[in-house]
């Protein structure tokens, strides 16, 4: 049995646990002699279902502010003494389980470097685990990345640590060598592996939609702000369109406000969605799939997860991005948008009858069935799947479908892997 340890970034909402955990269900399922232990802080890690083969060491949590500055979530302990303590649990963890591969969640030295001690133990043992580094498609801004990974020496790690670096994405949207100036060394190890595809709904639409008292045939808006953390905005300011919106014309809307919305907003939230009978709320789905299905609009913030949630569903979006404390989610809202795959919304022009406007723009769009691009590269999960098990020798390495440059190749600017083409869409 091959073991697989899966580190987590986790500081601000659910996407980057569910993510992780997503990448270690699809592996135990398509691997049976594979098993997954995933570290994290998520404090919401329980809310979901852990397949059999996955197990998971709850780190004490960490907390980032909309300045992007770290600190103690729960615990009465100074940030460095935090640090220290994930670090140590980290670092025990790996001893016991001896890895045969470690799957690292988008930092190459861990929050605040917490695994850089580890994976300097690494280099100095016998029995080297291989070393993989994930990344989304967008991290921010390119001076804002160029210059943290410059400056914590991320790129160098790459080089000393890491034996490939998968980025789930598809460089026609954007390509993170070029764009964040990676290398030649370190763009070399970059694989491309296409955006994750989420699972097939497991309730059929008719279900869903009579579940929630939605007629056949009437149009369904999904609000949902991911986690909910800092969401509140954007469900607050959709409620304002609907209550300005005179009731005959008011579309059926239902509010999924996301676990880690405060409780003082998640009531507000109910109290004004409760002036309107053709709203319901929810606090959280882990069937969010289900939910997507069965709408006809999704109004959402731009996270990796749920933007891929409505690329798989083929659902009409409206995006309103988050742009604090990063601008990850604008940037990939607006390659998007460019693309014709959603609609996208700037918060500071996000006011309730801009997306109410937004949102009728697609309910119009729906009415007279004009096509949606489709986003081909969506074959993420196997193709991560894949590159884990050829470098634990569990598969042999078939062709290369990284649409990435060899070294020279990307040192002369000359790969068709390097350059941006057209995205591959279908109608």
């Amino acid at each position: 049995m091959k073991r697989v340890l899966i580190y987590s970034h986790d500081t601000f909402g659910l996407g980057n646990v569910r993510r992780m955990l997503e990448v270690a269900r699809h592996l135990v399922q398509t691997s049976p002699e594979v098993t997954v232990l995933l570290l994290t802080g998520s404090p919401m890690l329980h809310a979901f279902r852990i397949p059999p083969r996955i197990d998971y060491v709850k780190l004490p949590c960490l907390a980032r502010d909309t300045t992007g500055r770290y600190s103690a979530r729960s615990l009465p302990l100074d940030l460095p003494d935090l640090v220290k303590l994930r670090a140590n649990l980290i670092r025990s963890a790996i001893v016991d389980f001896a890895p045969d591969l470690v799957l690292v969640d988008k930092k190459p030295f861990g929050v605040q470097d917490e695994l850089a001690g580890a994976l300097e133990s690494f280099s100095r043992a016998r029995r080297r685990p291989r070393l993989v580094l994930l990344l989304r498609d967008i991290l921010d801004s390119a001076a804002a990345t160029c210059g943290v990974w410059q400056k914590n020496g991320y790129y160098e790690a790459i080089a000393a640590h890491y034996d490939q670096v998968l980025v789930v994405g598809s460089p026609d949207i954007f390509d993170l060598r070029r764009e964040y100036a990676f290398p030649p060394f370190a763009a070399a190890k970059v694989r491309y592996c296409g955006y994750i595809a989420r699972e097939a709904a497991s309730r059929p639409r008719a279900h869903v939609r009579a579940s929630l008292g939605v007629a056949p045939h009437e149009p369904l808006v999904l609000v949902t702000p991911g986690g909910g953390e800092d969401g509140y905005q954007l469900v607050s300011t959709a409620l304002e369109g609907l209550a300005r919106t005179p009731a005959h014309r008011r579309p059926r809307t239902h509010v999924v406000c996301g676990p880690e919305m405060p409780e003082h907003q998640r009531a507000a939230v109910e109290a004004a969605a409760a002036a309107m009978p053709q709203v319901s709320v929810q606090v959280f789905c882990d069937d969010m799939m289900s939910l997507m299905g069965s709408a006809d609009v999704a109004v959402t913030m731009g996270g990796y997860n749920t933007v891929c949630e409505l690329l798989t569903s083929g659902r009409r979006g409206v995006v309103v991005p988050r742009t604090k404390p990063g601008h990850e989610q604008l940037i990939r809202a607006e390659r998007m948008a460019r693309h014709g795959l959603l609609r996208m919304l700037r918060p500071d022009a996000a006011s309730p009858a801009s997306l109410m406007a937004e949102v009728q723009h697609q309910l119009d769009a729906l009415a007279r069935a004009e096509p949606l691009p489709r986003l081909q590269a969506m074959q993420g999960l196997e193709s991560v799947a894949r590159s884990l098990r050829e470098l634990m020798g569990l598969e042999d390495a078939g062709g290369d479908d990284s649409d990435g440059p060899t070294l020279e190749q990307f040192a002369a600017g000359t790969s068709a892997g390097w350059s941006a083409g057209a995205v591959a869409v279908t109608q």
